[in-house]
């Protein structure tokens, strides 16, 4: 029988569907899609699985994990895609709780990362399934997406990004997870205390730049209203103050914790609302994907943090942290991070401080 390939909507698995068939149900969360007619939608040399980057693309650093913080200067690469730049249209959809998931794989480069779709995929099927997030206030940002507004372009991932805080209100909660690379670069306005900005890597960083923990805090931090809440999950290196909140905790294996202030010229905070990053490792370290967990490739942090919330649904800031931190080192012990044993610690930074061993985890 003929069949053309979908993905169910809930969890992203992939399925064969009769050609014909309106609907489909998917074996692995049982939910069913709603099919639409298939048709050419007229985006056809926007970027696919097959896309073939330019042999220019420049190397990453030999350890095959995160980018090199000191890689800025990389040669433009061309990718194969309309020269019309697409914004991403949000959807209608306005929910109480919303979220933004993105995962780049950066493929047809020696160094792409192979768990970054996964990474999405779980934590939607995790915030849907089990946080009870409104499958239509989730935007998911990968490169396997057919609507070009969805590709993780850096004009789609702003797109996103405003989406998410418009017209919050009390009592909302938003999610924003990234799982793909990262780098340092210099800090020109002085306002970081290594002296670094840190970056995500749009899939298109090499024409049209990184975007920079400066410009996520203006977008998603500082216009958060009294009564919001803003968690960030960023899976990626050198992504300990990725949201550039005004607090970070260190905290030692014995639960003894510490508040470190940030704040050097001016309070990057919010309008009221809390804004929690929970990080995959600290601002001078990298971060890996692994097949230790489950045999497929997953990013260390996604995965301690979805597993240590579907064991312990009500459980502490402090408990959560230590957890992963467990997780991932059990990880490092066994098969690695990607084939090497550097240290990777999760690092929890916020617009407040508070007892981490007293505060609910509260998504």
């Amino acid at each position: 029988m003929d069949s053309r390939r979908c993905k169910c909507q809930w969890c992203g698995m992939k399925m064969a569907a009769p050609i014909g068939a309106q609907t489909i149900s998917c074996p692995r969360c049982q939910s069913v899609t709603q099919l639409q007619p298939a048709r050419n939608n007229g985006f056809a040399n926007f970027p696919t699985a097959n896309n073939n980057m330019s042999p220019g693309f420049p190397a990453y650093p030999a350890r095959p994990g995160r980018m090199n913080p000191n890689a800025n200067n990389f040669q433009p690469q061309q990718f194969n895609m309309s020269p019309q730049i697409n914004y991403m249209r949000p959807p209608q959809v306005h929910g109480r709780k919303r979220a933004v998931l993105c995962g780049i794989t950066y493929r047809g480069h020696p160094k792409s990362l192979k768990g970054s779709i996964n990474d999405v995929l779980s934590m939607r099927y995790f915030l849907v399934e089990k946080l009870g997030f409104p499958n239509s206030s989730v935007i998911v940002l990968t490169e396997d997406e057919k609507d070009p507004y969805k590709y993780p372009t850096k004009a789609n991932i702003r797109s996103a990004l405003r989406w998410l805080v418009h017209g919050s209100q009390p009592g909302d909660s938003l999610v924003f997870h990234y799982s793909g690379h990262g780098t340092r670069v210099r800090d020109f306005d002085g306002d970081e205390i290594d002296g670094h900005d840190e970056s995500l890597c749009p899939v298109d960083f090499e024409t049209e730049g990184r975007i920079l923990d400066d410009e996520i805090n203006s977008t998603i931090v500082r216009p958060l209203p009294r009564g919001a809440v803003l968690h960030g999950i960023i899976d990626t290196c050198f992504s300990g103050t990725s949201l550039d909140l005004p607090f970070m905790c260190r905290i030692n294996r014995a639960g003894n914790f510490m508040w470190e202030d940030h704040r050097i010229s001016y309070y990057k905070g919010t309008r009221g609302g809390t804004a929690i990053s929970i990080s995959a490792c600290d601002d001078h370290q990298n971060s890996g994907d692994t097949t230790s967990f489950t045999g497929v490739a997953m990013g260390a942090l996604t995965y301690s943090f979805i597993q240590t919330l579907e064991q312990e649904p009500k459980l502490t800031y402090g408990r959560l942290l230590m957890s992963m931190h467990y997780k991932i080192h059990e990880a490092q012990k066994g098969m690695g991070l990607n084939g090497t044993n550097e240290t990777q610690e999760p690092q929890l930074s916020s617009s407040e401080q508070f007892d981490i061993h007293s505060k609910m985890v509260a998504i």
